[in-house]
């Protein structure tokens, strides 16, 4: 008898890492035959109004949602806070909810800015949380709830990512390379960056073997290697031959409206352990999507 085909919910279709999902399901549609993937944007489910998310579900169930979605403009947030906090957090427990429910298997996509960025050794899934802004308060929030809640799941905390699609850091620094001769750029907030495809990939491989995960487990997940903003910078013009100068600045030389984390390693012990993963370096999923970009 053939096997069931699970029915797959992917939210934010429009956002990166929506995008490289479906890119990926796509181009290898023999690998993930037995899954049926319904992607949606805000046109199809608003996840900052409840009512909304209660009518795209009233008459349907999906085996595996994947929570894409996410209020992500860091210092919009820090103004906009009653909108960061529907999006990252009501919405989100409203979906544990209905996973719930449905027995549905949610995969919920979290960040590293749940941290104070004081650290001096990479973050492990159980160090203390504490996070600086909005942004990191109500993505906090949000994984808290699906733990009060409980349903089947696990919650994926990355970082500094990036891809051919949306806006992004390499995107606008391709952009202003182009523009200007010379970049400042902070190189005393070091983490790991993640290339949305490969992310995509991880959490493809983690809902293919669902069973093995406890109920919202937590894993960090991120390129390996470590860097500044200004080594990325640095990196990006010099595998896209960009002649534009690079000079380093400090935090306190460039002001935002929310406090970015200073250190934003993750330990991928745990992740590679349960799942037996390789984890690209960074600098060479860099290059692949620079030559993505390319095309």
């Amino acid at each position: 008898m053939a096997n069931k085909v699970k029915l797959v919910l992917v939210t934010g279709k429009n956002g990166q890492l929506g995008k490289s999902l479906h890119a990926i399901a796509t181009n290898n549609q023999k690998d993930y035959s037995e899954y049926a993937f319904t992607y949606v944007g805000r046109d199809e489910m608003d996840l900052s109004d409840s009512q909304s998310i209660d009518a795209f579900f009233q008459n349907q169930r999906f085996d595996i949602i994947i929570n894409c979605a996410a209020y992500t403009a860091v210092d919009k947030a820090e103004s906009e806070v009653e909108l960061a906090d529907k999006i990252n957090h009501l919405a989100v427990k409203q979906l544990a909810e209905i996973a719930k429910q449905k027995n549905s298997f949610l995969m919920h996509i979290s960040t590293d800015y749940v941290f104070d960025g004081k650290s001096c050794h990479p973050y492990g899934e159980s160090d203390p949380v504490a996070p600086q802004g909005i942004y990191g308060v109500t993505k906090l929030n949000g994984e808290q709830a699906i733990q009060t809640v409980n349903p089947k799941g696990a919650i994926l905390r990355t970082s500094w990512v990036y891809s051919e699609f949306g806006s992004n850091f390499v995107k606008t620094m391709l952009r202003l390379g182009a523009e200007r001769d010379s970049l400042n750029v902070i190189f005393d907030q070091v983490g790991s960056p993640t290339y949305a495809r490969d992310l995509a990939k991880t959490i493809l491989q983690m809902v293919k073997k669902a069973e093995i995960l406890e109920h919202n487990s937590i894993y960090h997940y991120s390129n390996e290697g470590v860097c500044s903003w200004y080594d990325f910078a640095k990196a990006i013009f010099e595998i896209s031959k960009a002649d534009c100068l690079v000079t380093p600045i400090e935090t306190k030389d460039y002001h935002t409206p929310a406090k970015r984390p200073h250190y934003s390693l993750m330990n991928k012990a745990k992740i590679k352990a349960d799942f037996g993963m390789a984890i690209p370096y960074w600098r060479d999923s860099l290059m692949h999507c620079l030559t993505e970009l390319k095309k």
